[in-house]
């Protein structure tokens, strides 16, 4: 065999390769992908119910039940436009409270209920992730919008 068809196999398979490499990474990378979404998002249908994603925004005051198990929560977040019903089987973390911001990780049950893996919390009085902060003030000002559209015999 010519030395020119030796390389032009070595770089051939070299490619290859360096192909199937860069497709596996891509791959594991899509599966790992997680997205956040508000409950105004989530309730529009924008995110995709059988796919893992976040959902934030505050807990709901008076939303938050335990159940008899010990382990089993249930409450509401809310960006101030929608709601959406949160369950997390499993420890709170110790800054988890009503009115405060919170982001859970998890899945869309058929039911429309949230299916939380993770639930994550602020961490002080002043801090919410940036995504959920920028949700938020979106939502309020749709809402604030909202509002301004209606006449005053509307209100």
């Amino acid at each position: 065999m010519k030395s020119r068809n030796k390389r032009l196999i070595l770089v051939t398979c070299a490619l290859s390769l360096f192909g199937l490499a860069g497709w596996l990474v891509l791959s594991a990378f899509q599966q790992n992908l997680v997205f956040f979404y508000t409950p105004t998002q989530v309730m529009a249908g924008e995110a995709a119910a059988a796919r893992t994603f976040r959902v934030g925004g505050m807990v709901e005051a008076g939303s938050v039940q335990r159940l008899p198990d010990g382990l089993t929560v249930r409450f509401v977040v809310s960006d101030q436009v929608q709601r959406i019903p949160v369950e997390y089987r499993g420890i709170l973390p110790d800054l988890f409270r009503e009115e405060k911001g919170v982001v859970a990780q998890g899945k869309l049950a058929q039911d429309g209920t949230f299916r939380a893996d993770e639930v994550l919390a602020k961490h002080d009085e002043n801090y919410m992730p940036p995504e959920a902060a920028y949700a938020m003030e979106n939502a309020r000002k749709a809402k604030e919008s909202m509002a301004n559209q209606q006449g005053p015999a509307d209100r």
